[in-house]
């Protein structure tokens, strides 16, 4: 790669949004199955490839799916990819080949999950490289056994990502981060003290748009936007609880 196309590359990873309004315009199945075979080359814990994905362009499937992630706007894709870690396929290869398979634990389920969190981002990637828009929808684990049911995925197989797709109608928003310093840990884990806190955080406190969320929610602060508004305890904790049940059977073990 020469300099000038990699500037292109980090021109894209620095400007890079999320896009929620779509053209009513189909993408092609080729185009589809070259950018998740290409994602394909992505990492994962010893080769095993532990994810798959169910794709969705059914008008009434992608209705009820919208159902489970809350109507979402970037439901209205014409393509949803729900990105599962799968520890099925592997298991019944095993089990098949006369091998010792013993993958319905804990360990084995981050194994997976982490597995398809990163084929998730892979395909965003390779996606927005080829003129699509996307949206990653983080409530597919919020309705797992919801949408596990409606997308009949066997046991050892968990929805852990959605990803909205499609060619952009919008240019979509920018969106603040965190300083670099935030991430950034020289050889051991820095504990900030509170004013280092609220430094890190303050680009985001001072972003017009969170300021507004701020005042039309009648909060002191961003953090408690956060913590009592979009995920307050009230949510988190039961649909924490449901989740653990439903993977209790298989993967909590």
């Amino acid at each position: 790669m020469d300099k000038n196309e990699l500037q292109k590359v980090m021109e894209y990873f620095n400007s890079r949004r999320s896009i929620r309004k779509f053209e009513d315009r189909e993408i092609e199945s080729n185009l589809l199955n070259t950018i998740l075979e290409c994602a394909m080359k992505a990492p994962t814990c010893g080769n095993m490839q532990l994810y798959s994905v169910v794709i969705t362009r059914d008008a009434d499937r992608k209705a009820k799916l919208s159902e489970l992630h809350f109507n979402q706007p970037a439901c209205g894709a014409p393509v949803l990819l729900t990105i599962c870690a799968d520890f099925n396929r592997f298991t019944r290869w095993c089990e098949i080949s006369d091998a010792d398979a013993a993958y319905n634990n804990f360990l084995s389920f981050t194994s997976a999950f982490a597995d398809a969190i990163i084929y998730a981002q892979q395909v965003t990637t390779i996606a927005e490289l080829h003129g699509l828009g996307t949206c990653y929808l983080g409530t597919a684990i919020y309705n797992a056994p919801e949408i596990a049911g409606l997308l009949k995925l066997p046991q050892l197989v968990m929805p852990v990502a959605c990803i909205a797709i499609g060619w952009p109608a919008e240019e979509g928003v920018p969106t603040e981060r965190l300083p670099l310093r935030a991430v950034i840990h020289e050889e051991e884990y820095r504990v900030d003290g509170d004013e280092e806190i609220l430094e890190l955080f303050k680009e985001k406190e001072d972003y017009a748009p969170n300021r507004q969320y701020v005042i039309d929610n009648n909060k002191k602060n961003l953090a408690q936007v956060f913590a009592e508004v979009r995920y307050p305890r009230n949510l988190n904790e039961p649909f924490s609880a449901k989740l653990i049940d439903w993977l209790s059977p298989t993967f909590l073990r």
